[in-house]
């Protein structure tokens, strides 16, 4: 290996979510000496680095640390003083919505390194590109291949300025013995990532991951990161092999990929379901959210000026959560030498237990119930008006219309719709049992006496429903008689006036106007639960107590 005390490598953007990992691999790997350069003053270890390698190798001199920002040239040439690689991975969030920015860093920040490098004779230089340089946000990709030009025009600044860097790199291939290649790493994953997971976690709470956009078809390739950090040093390997390898190697793009290819709604649903979160099920067509988007755009320019927040999603989102966009990486293969160290299901298993403290046990053990739960006894009426199981709110919500259609619609009593359904249910019943075992062909499976039992969890969610409310109830009344909660008299007085219009109300207008509004009403307090406490607490007399507003029992 040689003396790895005279060998340094440099890593730019060196505390990114991938290079972490990079870091982390070269050190094991005891190749070089880590010069890992950040915009940060100083270098500040999280309590698994300071005990792991990373902490480790800075205590005895084969890691060190400096602060450099790309577009400071001086920076730049200091940090590359002395050392035999550099591994650029500097680069803005890809979500911010800034050219300057990212043409000040992708594109002149690269100039600078690139310069850097030829001056002080730097031998290889490994650039971390990304495939979006080869989308143009409208139209999907299905095993894309390096030679795929560049768009006429990239849907964002990031996507423009990362193709004008990764162009400037492969250029510099060759100037002052300078050899240089660009990586591509497709949608990638793992643990330590502080965007992509708790994004989707922070979704998926506000009830927002419950729909698939498109058909759910749309295959992606996901990367885990130990793939990613390897197809580094794997890129810089085969330069540094000399001969054949490294001219083949040299002045190239690579994508780099699991070569796993997954529906990319199965992919979220893989990571919601492990951190205990509602898998997505409801479909939206695409047409029907572009029109969404281009109407909420169309409001954004009217209500900017009035402090409307910038919408996040776009059409060019739209079309990259429903598009294909899959990837080969038979050239790094081939030229490189890579194959990825992780397979896709590990990386999914690792990423969703680094990632625990995100799940929704202890969310709600930390959060409690909502007090549109608490309302509802926290049980089957809960999970059905809250939405928390769709599959049984829909089965709920169709059982209801049929039942109004059939026969709140022509004016029966509740007693005779009642009967009426149980007769139905009975004809139904005996017919289906007398029928045989196969019938033109096609075999009949017979009920079960077991459906029609109520299983001991069902009524234990019932009874805990039942003395859930009673409990909500009697406290309440006893908070009432003490006098020191006027908020809560207001809204128990609020509350009996509602049942009692509700009482009131003929069986036609209860199913046509209170059902529908419980199963929107509940839904939303639950999802902007604070919102509504803080109007309520804006719009009502200063003198009302806040206590009942921040309860949940």
């Amino acid at each position: 290996m040689g003396d790895v005390d005279d060998r340094w490598c440099l890593v730019t953007g060196g505390r990114g979510f991938v290079a972490r990992h990079l870091v982390d691999m070269l050190i094991r790997y005891d190749i070089y000496s880590v010069r890992i350069a950040d915009v940060a003053p100083v270098i500040e270890l999280e309590t698994y680095e300071e005990k792991g390698n990373l902490g480790q190798a800075l205590r005895s001199g084969h890691a060190e640390y400096v602060s450099m920002d790309v577009r400071n040239k001086s920076q730049v040439f200091r940090a590359c003083d002395g050392v035999e690689v550099v591994f650029h991975m500097a680069a803005p969030d890809s979500s911010i919505d800034n050219h300057q920015l990212h043409y000040s860093v992708n594109v002149h920040g690269t100039k600078n390194i690139i310069d850097a490098c030829t001056v002080l004779h730097v031998k290889r230089l490994i650039f971390t590109s990304s495939p979006c340089v080869v989308f143009d946000g409208k139209r999907g990709i299905i095993d894309g291949y390096e030679a795929m030009p560049y768009p006429a025009k990239h849907y964002n600044s990031y996507s423009s300025t990362k193709a004008e860097g990764e162009a400037l790199v492969i250029k510099a291939n060759g100037i002052n013995g300078l050899l240089t290649c660009c990586i591509r790493p497709s949608s990638v994953f793992g643990p330590g990532d502080k965007s992509f997971v708790p994004s989707l976690v922070s979704a998926a709470r506000a009830g927002k991951m419950k729909f698939i956009i498109g058909n759910g078809k749309n295959m992606y390739d996901f990367t885990y990161v130990e793939n990613v950090a390897h197809a580094h040093v794997c890129a810089e390997r085969a330069l540094a092999s000399g001969g054949t390898v490294s001219k083949r190697a040299a002045g190239e793009a690579y994508f780099i990929t699991n070569m796993e290819p997954i529906r990319f709604w199965e992919f979220m649903s893989l990571i919601l379901d492990g951190l205990g979160y509602e898998r997505p099920k409801i479909k939206i067509p695409v047409f029907v959210m572009m029109l969404i988007v281009h109407l909420v755009q169309r409001l954004y320019q009217i209500l900017a000026s009035y402090g409307m927040e910038e919408p996040q999603l776009t059409p060019s989102r739209i079309t990259l959560l429903s598009c294909n966009r899959t990837f080969s990486s038979f050239k790094a293969n081939d030229r490189l030498g890579y194959r990825p160290i992780v397979p896709l299901q590990e990386g999914l298993k690792r990423t969703i237990e680094s990632y625990s403290d995100l799940s929704a046990e202890v969310f709600l053990k930390m959060k409690g119930p909502s007090k549109a739960a608490v309302c509802l006894g926290n049980g089957i009426v809960a999970n059905i008006l809250l939405w928390r199981d769709t599959k049984l709110t829909f089965s709920t919500m169709l059982i209801l219309f049929g039942f109004y259609v059939n026969f709140v619609v022509p004016g029966y009593t509740m007693i005779t719709a009642i009967c009426n359904v149980f007769i139905i249910a009975s004809v139904f019943l005996f017919i289906h049992r007398k029928l045989p075992e196969k019938l033109m062909g096609f075999s009949i499976e017979k009920i079960s006496e077991s459906k029609f039992q109520i299983t001991d969890r069902m009524s234990r969610e019932t009874a805990l429903s039942v003395v859930s409310l009673w409990n909500n109830a009697a406290y309440s009344l006893k908070v009432i008689s003490s006098g020191n909660d006027s908020m809560l008299f207001f809204k128990t007085a609020l509350s009996l006036s509602i049942f009692s219009l509700i009482g009131s109300m003929s069986l036609q207008s209860f199913f046509s106007k209170v059902l529908p509004f419980a199963f929107i009403a509940f839904y939303i307090y639950e999802q902007k639960e604070e919102e509504i406490d803080a109007f309520f607490q804006s719009v009502l007399p200063p003198g009302l107590s806040q206590k009942s507003m921040n309860k949940n029992e």
